[in-house]
């Protein structure tokens, strides 16, 4: 029996890069997994094919977040079905934004809309859902608390807002027995950082050289993090912001 063996859980942004890691986890671990995705429902069954080739039980929600009425829409697919959920993980979101100087207010709008707006609604429409002793999962970043990188400026800050969320939340769902923390990665080796990371001579390598254990992270290294904070080893961790950047903030 996993860790997780009857307990349900949702992950957003789980088709792809760090949502999918996180989703095989929990899926290995036991939970049942749903497997959001906003456009790609292709890569979405893969991931669902995945978990069940490895004996787990996954199925798909097709939403795309940032729009009126994301929340409400999410939970109505899962309601299809599930009855209930008991790891809520908020890991959808835009991974970039521009400079300060170029981004216009449409960009800016969207990606607090996807990175900021959506997981605090899909956790408001969620809590008649959510079970008591569960836990909420949100993946923030390192640039929130890392030396700064302004021309990732908007992006930041979302982060720095969904931290707040973590920390406040943590103190509305404790009476419930529910935890609320956030898992901050470093550079991990996505599709969303390929250009960085294989497409810019020397990225693997100046990349590596932020984190003191001299490497680039796999989704594997957040995703058993987020495994920790999902299992009862993880009940006496709440409202905490959990650095999971390999070191790159020493």
């Amino acid at each position: 029996m996993g860790a997780l063996a009857g307990r349900t859980a949702l992950v957003t942004g789980a088709s792809r890069g760090i949502g999918r890691g996180i989703a095989e986890r929990l899926g290995r671990d036991g939970a049942r997994v749903g497997v959001h995705y906003g456009r790609n429902e292709a890569a979405a069954k893969e991931t669902v094919a995945a978990i069940e080739a490895a004996g787990g039980s996954a199925f798909a929600i097709g939403v795309e977040l940032g729009l009126p009425g994301d929340a409400e829409a999410l939970w109505e697919e899962f309601d299809r079905h599930a009855d209930g959920v008991d790891v809520l993980v908020n890991n959808a979101g835009i991974g970039t934004s521009s400079a300060l100087g170029q981004i216009d207010e449409e960009e800016y709008d969207r990606v607090f809309a996807v990175n900021v707006k959506a997981p605090h609604f899909i956790v408001k429409r969620g809590l008649g859902r959510l079970r008591d002793g569960g836990r909420v999962i949100n993946i923030s970043s390192g640039l929130a608390r890392t030396a700064a990188m302004p021309d990732l400026m908007a992006y930041s800050m979302t982060k720095g807002a969904l931290d707040v969320f973590t920390r406040d939340l943590s103190k509305v769902l404790g009476p419930r027995g529910i935890t609320v923390n956030s898992v901050a990665p470093g550079i991990i080796d996505t599709d969303n950082t390929a250009e960085l990371l294989h497409g810019t001579e020397g990225g693997w390598a100046q990349a590596a050289a932020l984190s003191a254990l001299g490497r680039v992270g796999e989704t594997a290294d957040v995703a058993d993090v987020v495994a920790f904070l999902a299992s009862d080893g993880g009940r006496w961790v709440t409202g905490s912001w959990v650095d999971a950047t390999g070191g790159s903030l020493t």
